[in-house]
């Protein structure tokens, strides 16, 4: 019998202020750019819990309709140690789930 994975809640979040909208998206949802709409909090940081199985997954954040891996981090790869270069010459970030 083979046994799936259990599934952690994961939360991801953001600091974007001035941002109308921010989308999470990511291999865990197809990387559709407007599937998962985060939501914002007085602060101006946009949250939002997913249940992934453990495991490695990228990501990026569309923020009023431009991709970014975090603002400020779209730059070629610098040492951040959550981020890494996708084949478009971007960056990704990457959540690791235990």
């Amino acid at each position: 019998m083979n046994k799936t994975p259990s599934k952690h809640s994961t939360q991801f979040n953001i600091s974007a202020p001035a941002a109308q909208t921010v989308y999470l998206a990511g291999a865990f949802n197809d990387w559709k750019s407007d599937a998962t709409l985060m939501k914002k909090n007085g602060q101006g940081t946009w949250t939002w819990n997913i249940e992934l199985p453990p495991g490695r997954h990228e990501y990026k954040f569309v923020i009023d309709g431009q991709w970014c891996c975090d603002p400020g981090c779209d730059r070629p790869y610098d040492g951040c140690p959550k981020c890494v270069s996708n084949s478009f010459g971007t960056m990704n970030r990457v959540m690791e789930v235990a």
